[in-house]
């Protein structure tokens, strides 16, 4: 999986078949943020999440479907520990681009970065 630096606007769409386009599980969302530099950012679904990951609204897939809902949780726990800022950028109507932003790593960590996520993931 390719990595990139987010630029907002008409470019948050890439060209089809490009890595954005790629399934992103939640392993990949730990290893992104355990490496990305502050400011960093990384589109980790396009659509319209809260449908896409519900079960009886959900056109995609059932192992798909709970491959987002995994990541979703998994973004949403990073989040809650500090790590990345969650926004959202309207690409059409009910299309969204999700987007992680890394944010600045804490300068005395007391506990490694998997240990926390490891530890929001059973709370």
């Amino acid at each position: 999986m390719t990595m990139a630096r987010f630029t907002p606007g008409p470019l948050a769409e890439p060209a089809r078949g490009s890595a954005c386009d790629a399934e992103i599980a939640d392993v990949d969302l730990y290893a992104w943020i355990a490496q990305a530099e502050a400011g960093d950012a990384l589109i980790y679904h396009r659509g319209f999440l809260v449908v896409d990951a519900d079960k009886s609204l959900s056109t995609l897939p059932t192992d798909r479907r709970c491959a987002l809902r995994g990541v979703a949780d998994a973004a949403f726990r990073a989040a809650e520990q500090g790590l990345v800022h969650l926004v959202q950028e309207r690409l059409e109507s009910d299309r969204f681009a999700y987007i992680a932003i890394a944010r600045p790593k804490p300068k005395a960590a007391t506990a490694s970065l998997s240990a926390l996520l490891l530890d929001a993931q059973v709370a």
